[in-house]
């Protein structure tokens, strides 16, 4: 399965994202991302999930970039309207630990790919 990006408005940009978003199709969203991240003084980037069928940590470094880019500057990036799975992919994203820090990006993987398990299997 493939991810399809829709750039729907540009200023603020709005990015809706359909299919899956995971290590294979993550590139093609961090590409426009560099376009869409070029232009200065972005007051904030909306994330539209509404027809995303699955979310990856590749997909979530993607947002982690965008959030890294313009929040220094008062910016904000918003996810909307996530279907249930990529909705607990989320929820388990905001379980890590404070601080956030992991040796690389391996770890931080295996780490998300763990609590995805107990939440599927309901630990």
């Amino acid at each position: 399965m493939s991810l399809k990006i829709l750039l729907e408005q540009e200023n603020p940009p709005v990015i809706a994202l359909e299919g899956r978003l995971d290590s294979n199709t993550a590139p093609d969203l961090d590409r426009m991302l560099d376009r869409v991240l070029a232009k200065k003084g972005i007051p904030r980037i909306v994330f539209q999930l509404g027809d995303l069928d699955y979310l990856s940590s590749a997909g979530i470094r993607c947002f982690v970039r965008a959030r890294k880019a313009i929040e220094p500057h008062g910016g904000k990036v918003a996810i909307v309207n996530p279907q249930p799975g990529v909705q607990k992919v989320l929820d388990i994203v905001k379980a890590i630990p404070a601080g956030g820090v992991f040796k690389s990006v391996a770890e931080l993987d295996a780490y998300l790919d763990e609590m995805q398990r107990k939440v599927r299997e309901g630990e």
